[in-house]
């Protein structure tokens, strides 16, 4: 294989944002009278905001409504996330290494630009990306394959030439539906519940090298 590309999804691989990403859902969340356990917003971590509030609410909201609510829910995690940026253990390292091997590199998040933002500023291994792919780039959110197809396709290479780090069950989804091999890292949710939609599965970035992730991609799909 010559050119290969790896997609990173943002939130719970290059950032720990789990628990700010939590903690801003359950403070706007409570704002509008609604209580949000753990569990259940472990259950839609790395959806869009609106496939999460009707998970919170249990009923639709008129869709200004969503916006509105998630607009105030973004500003909060920005405002949690500047305070403390938990870069990923082994984020740095891995993304040096890759660009060394030649790999094209890219982003794939569901997150707005600004959060993508605060990701390219405080992680100086960013600046080595390739492409980059936000929410507001793609009209559909993961488990649609649309903005893993859109990064490969900003890297100029086809999806089963990369290979996508994802640590949800719907990204992991929507990196196999776009064609790309599945790479798992556990953490937001368990091993168990990753496997059985990826090509691999690891505990760390540390445990990923450009020849695993390679290998990954040439395997994929036989």
């Amino acid at each position: 294989m010559d050119a290969y590309g790896v997609i990173f999804d943002m939130d719970g691989v290059l950032v720990d944002s789990y628990g700010p990403h939590y903690e801003s859902w359950r403070i706007t969340a409570e704002r509008r009278g609604y209580a949000l356990p753990e569990e259940v917003f472990r259950k839609t971590f790395g959806r869009t905001n609106r496939a999460i509030i009707p998970v919170v609410t249990g009923r639709s909201l008129p869709p200004a409504e969503m916006d509105a609510w998630g607009e105030e829910k973004e500003v909060v995690y920005r405002e949690i996330l500047a305070r403390r940026f938990p870069a990923m253990p082994g984020a740095e390292g891995l993304i040096e290494a890759l660009v060394a091997d030649g790999a094209r590199l890219a982003i794939g998040s569901s997150g707005p630009p600004e959060n993508v933002a605060i990701v390219m500023e405080n992680l100086p291994a960013a600046r080595r990306f390739h492409a980059v792919v936000t929410g507001r780039d793609v009209k559909n959110g993961k488990p649609d394959p649309e903005v893993f197809l859109k990064s490969a396709g900003r890297l100029g290479l086809p999806p089963k030439d990369c290979a996508v780090v994802e640590d949800s069950p719907a990204g992991l989804e929507a990196a196999r539906k776009a064609g790309a091999a599945a790479i798992a890292l556990v953490g937001t949710a368990t091993r168990e519940a990753l496997e059985s939609r990826a090509d691999a599965v690891v505990g760390s970035l540390g445990e990923l090298t450009p020849a695993r992730i390679r290998e990954t991609i040439a395997n994929h799909g036989r």
